[in-house]
């Protein structure tokens, strides 16, 4: 049963483009599906295979799934991955029915993205500025380039050196699907990142010929975790109470451009969003913004 998994995840990764992360989250989903079916055939004794699971069996594993006490979000990740794992099998001609047909996914409320505030940010990025270590100087690139272009880490992480432009102020990177953008970035960003790679990179490289923009401490790549757990830290050192996450400043750059007049389609090619109502929850939240500043400045609203 495994064997067709590593096929889809094989499809996904050459025909599609998908990153790893997304890769393995997938696999693991379905490998926790394929574990399930099989407790289930050694319940009444069959074999377990794909042909076997039916309808009915996938929403026992719903059930299951809730039983567990997995969070909607959660369920619905795990249901889609079947869906689109079983809609695969389909199409080759593996499975005659689809288990996974008329099966409606968990409902999950859109929530909101949590940014920070401008002065909060600036907090966040000047907490490398007090250290003089290499890695200071490297993270001190880092949290400015995410903040100027609203990338994601993955993304960040995966920047090459022929990546960015200091001179141009541009950076070069590559999103889901492997489409590229080209972002334009702000001049103190780009003056760090330039600082990084003449001052510290070289130190981190130990000799090593990595085409790697951002390295750790070993010469290697800095891995998507690696950089996480910098953020936690400096978020700590800046007594910041808001809860940050991986995607903080990814979504504090589109809620403060937006909030300080860019338009939604610029917003979008920024963050290498493919449809526009992803991006449009931001104007949820510059909304509420300007609905608490018209509430605090205007003298009859108080």
């Amino acid at each position: 049963m495994r064997e067709a998994i590593e096929r889809f995840i094989n499809y996904l990764k050459v025909e599609k483009g998908f990153s790893e992360n997304t890769l393995v989250a997938y696999q693991n989903d379905l490998y926790q599906l394929a574990d399930f079916v099989a407790a289930e055939a050694n319940k009444s004794g069959g074999m377990p295979s794909w042909s076997g699971f039916g309808r009915q069996g996938m929403l026992s594993y719903l059930l299951n799934l809730k039983e567990r006490g997995y969070v909607p979000t959660t369920q619905a990740r795990k249901v889609a991955a079947a869906k689109r794992f079983f809609r695969f099998m389909s199409e080759e001609g593996d499975l005659k029915d689809n288990p996974t047909q008329n099966v409606t996914s968990p409902k999950v409320g859109k929530s909101l993205p949590r940014p920070i505030s401008d002065s909060e940010a600036r907090l966040l990025l000047e907490q490398p500025t007090k250290l003089s270590t290499p890695e200071a100087k490297r993270d001190k690139a880092m949290l400015e380039l995410l903040y100027a272009s609203g990338m994601r880490v993955s993304e960040l992480v995966a920047l090459d050196l022929k990546d960015v432009d200091t001179e141009g102020g541009y950076v070069r990177c590559f999103g889901k699907g492997g489409k590229e953008r080209l972002i334009p970035v702000y001049p103190r960003a780009a003056a760090s990142v330039a600082e990084y790679i003449k001052e510290a990179r070289p130190k981190l490289a130990r000799g090593k010929d990595d085409s790697a923009l951002f390295l750790n401490p070993r010469g290697e790549r800095l891995t998507r975790q690696g950089f996480w757990q910098k953020i936690k830290e400096y978020a700590k050192a800046a007594n910041l109470d808001t809860k940050i996450g991986p995607h903080t400043l990814r979504h504090s750059f589109a809620t403060h451009m937006l909030s300080g007049g860019a338009d939604l389609r610029s917003v979008q090619e920024f963050l290498g969003h493919a449809n526009i109502s992803t991006t449009q929850v931001y104007t949820r939240l510059t909304s509420e913004h300007v609905r608490r500043s018209y509430d605090k400045s205007h003298p009859r609203a108080k």
